[in-house]
């Protein structure tokens, strides 16, 4: 009896092992393991990074800030990098909301006004740092308010501290290819001086960057740019300068896109120098610079 109880129990065990392997091949797909062989990658919208940025160096044969020279001899290299972290994107009056981070300096083969010419940094003449938010609004205007620090690694001048207000404007939708986006900005001197004087004043610039269209990896702008200041900021002057240029960039396509854009630049601008700001250029009203390097954008 003991024995017969016995086999009914192993037929039984036999029997519900049977079932249960044909439910597992029956219901594979919820199996885990076959459950991950299944699962499809996010939709490029999702996996898009809300990180980008850009970086590049450029040599130019003269170095001006706002109309104002600072070197004009010997060699002069520019490098640059930034950093955007996308906080919001919608399509309400508020399209998108980006912290901007960014770095850019000025070295000198000239040491222009080191302090201490034998130090490491002798030819390291100026150091910017910038943060700001960029909000846009109803896909045509970006302001933008900064901001700025720049700083002397070969101490030739003390740290400047300011605000930049920098409004922007995307008129494609009404003029297509001819475009003119214009722009305007205000910088307020917070502590010591990007401009002449000796008082804290405030810089305006109005421009306008008309392009003709990309053909065959070449893109060419005219930029055209008018500088003021007030309180004191071109010790006096309203009107500053005026320049007027040429800007060409050629995307280098060979390179994979995994390794991000990668483009060649080069440009000229003419310069119109005011009375006080030629004072700084040995008297010279007309000036010209002439600029070439590569950037990548990520």
């Amino acid at each position: 009896m003991v024995k017969t109880h016995i086999l009914k129990v192993a037929m039984l065990c036999a029997t519900l092992a049977l079932v249960s392997f044909s439910t597992s091949k029956s219901f594979a797909g919820t199996d885990t393991t076959d459950a991950k062989k299944e699962v499809k990658p996010l939709a490029p919208e999702l996996t898009k990074s809300c990180i980008t940025g850009d970086l590049g160096v450029n040599v130019v044969s003269a170095y001006f800030s706002r109309g104002i020279l600072q070197e004009n001899q010997s060699f002069i290299i520019e490098p640059y990098a930034d950093l955007y972290f996308k906080l919001y994107e919608g399509d309400g009056f508020l399209n998108s909301a980006t912290l901007n981070l960014g770095v850019w300096d000025s070295a000198h083969e000239e040491h222009t006004g080191a302090i201490g010419t034998g130090s490491s940094t002798s030819a390291w003449y100026e150091s910017d740092v910038t943060s700001g938010i960029s909000l846009t609004f109803a896909k045509i205007f970006t302001f933008t308010p900064s901001y700025y620090a720049y700083l002397s690694p070969n101490d030739a001048f003390a740290t400047f501290q300011g605000i930049n207000l920098n409004l922007a404007v995307d008129d494609s939708q009404w003029l297509g290819a001819f475009a003119l986006h214009p722009h305007f900005t205000t910088l307020f001197e917070l502590s010591n001086k990007a401009g002449l004087g000796s008082t804290k004043g405030v810089y305006y610039e109005v421009g306008v960057a008309p392009a003709l269209p990309t053909f065959a990896g070449l893109t060419v702008s005219f930029p055209l740019t008018v500088g003021f200041g007030s309180h004191g900021f071109y010790a006096g002057d309203g009107f500053g300068y005026f320049s007027a240029g040429a800007n060409a960039s050629y995307a280098l396509s060979f390179i994979p896109s995994c390794l991000g854009s990668w483009a060649l630049n080069g440009s000229a601008t003419y310069y119109y120098l005011h009375d006080n700001v030629a004072t700084a250029d040995l008297g010279r009203h007309n000036d010209f610079v002439f600029s070439g390097g590569f950037g990548l954008t990520f």
